[in-house]
């Protein structure tokens, strides 16, 4: 899978002009990382895009994800990633290997299990309107972030105004590209175990293991 992690220079700057600590957006956020904070568990079937309208680019990936905590993973048809808040497992199954590193926090802000709680460290927002995702009508909120150098510009979030949950997510880098995030399917999973955020090699007969730690 290439990593999921358009805009012009005068769309940027104007994005940023409009960014605030939007206290109606502020509501939303809270409302949302509120009710994740609550559930212990979760999973959810997740549709990832990588857009680029310049160059005619959408890439369209689908698969499952699991979270607990800090913890998480991903499982799409041509990787598997866990992270158990200290390892990073990233399985490729054409190849039947799987390369293991340490976790870095700072590599990772916009991992799954993080994305509920961005808004609160290095990041303006505001509430743009609202629009019908996959027929849930949704607050859609704008984070920016204070550092211009920041890999992305612009996050932009759909929360549903019916139970605060997060239906959809964008996120937009300076080279063009888009790489958009969508749950269904979402489910609470009451008896997780630390130990199913673990690769297991017997699991995966003849697997090539490359420790990068």
């Amino acid at each position: 899978m290439k990593k999921l992690v358009l805009a012009v220079v005068f769309g940027v700057f104007v994005t940023a002009s409009m960014a605030q600590y939007d206290e109606n957006a502020l509501a939303v956020l809270d409302a949302m990382s509120a009710k994740y904070k609550k559930i212990p568990a979760y999973s959810a079937a997740i549709t990832s895009s990588l857009i680029n309208e310049t160059e005619g680019l959408n890439e369209q990936f689908s698969g499952k994800i699991s979270v607990k905590g800090e913890m998480y993973k991903l499982e799409l048809e041509e990787q598997l990633v866990i992270n158990n808040g200290t390892t990073v497992w990233t399985y490729l199954p054409d190849v039947n290997e799987v390369n293991i590193d340490n976790y870095n926090p700072e590599d990772d802000e916009m991992s799954p299990s993080k994305i509920y709680d961005a808004y609160k460290n290095g990041y303006k927002y505001v509430l743009i309107g609202e629009q019908t995702i996959n027929g849930a009508l949704c607050s859609e909120i704008d984070l920016i972030p204070n550092d211009r150098d920041a890999q992305f510009f612009k996050i932009k979030l759909f929360i549903s105004k019916k139970d605060n949950s997060l239906k959809s997510w964008t996120m937009f880098d300076k080279s063009g590209n888009k790489y958009k995030y969508t749950i269904k399917d979402f489910k609470q999973l009451n008896n997780s175990k630390d130990s199913d955020f673990a690769f297991n090699a017997a699991d995966f007969p003849g697997v090539d293991i490359i420790d990068l730690r």
